[in-house]
């Protein structure tokens, strides 16, 4: 079972997504916050495995609510909400270890899909949906100082040969299937080099693992 907060201050939206939650099988609504303070206090307390988190909300807002709960360690993944698939928001959201994001229109199977997905440890956005994401806006926040090579970010020194060529190509967009046919390996060995990498780099998802090849410089963004 997995267990969901859903946090929105318009009661209209709250109810839809609650509902939804209540009537899905293998899901199952533990709480709602109406702000992002609310959505901080429930999320230790109740500890889901996923939180919904709406962007705009007064007080507190879901950025800064997404922030804190990534920042206290715990197990709850999050999954932003937004109105535009290239919002600024959106970005924000994942580099405050957001888990991904889906528009507050989305389907609600795509909802379902995007929750079970997170769940279990992969991240809402596609690939390619990512990239697109971030090349609209990584150029604002993340590139690296010039005088900054990628080999001296720290993160990378852990990596193998292999594994830091399978950063670089997850940064760029493709899925593992594209992966392997581009190193020509098997799908399971480039399911076990994408596990090393996240781990190696404190990934959660591999959202995260395409914004560390951007801060490392190993992935530029579009002009």
């Amino acid at each position: 079972m997995i267990t969901v907060l859903v946090a929105d201050d318009q009661p209209m939206q709250r109810l839809g997504l609650s509902m939804l939650m209540q009537g899905t099988e293998g899901l199952e609504l533990v709480g709602e916050a109406a702000n992002g303070v609310e959505a901080v206090r429930m999320a230790a307390h109740l500890r889901p495995d996923v939180a919904l988190m709406d962007v705009r909300m007064p007080g507190m807002d879901g950025l800064e609510a997404t922030r804190r709960i990534v920042a206290s360690g715990g197990r709850t993944r999050v999954i932003i909400l937004t109105t535009f698939d290239l919002d600024e928001y959106a970005h924000d959201g994942l580099r405050a270890g957001a888990s991904g994001f889906l528009l507050k229109d989305a389907r609600p199977d795509e909802l379902v899909s995007g929750i079970r997905a997170v769940a279990s440890g992969d991240a809402v956005v596609a690939p390619r949906l990512t990239r697109r994401l971030l090349d609209a806006y990584a150029h604002q926040v993340l590139s690296p100082p010039a005088d900054s090579p990628a080999a001296a970010d720290p993160r990378l020194r852990d990596l193998s040969d292999r594994e830091l060529e399978v950063l670089v190509l997850i940064g760029q967009g493709l899925s593992n299937t594209e992966i392997t046919e581009r190193l020509v390996l098997t799908e399971s060995t480039v399911k076990k080099h994408v596990g090393k990498v996240l781990a190696k780099l404190g990934a959660r998802d591999r959202v995260q693992a395409v914004i560390a090849a951007y801060d490392a410089g190993l992935v530029k963004p579009k002009p």
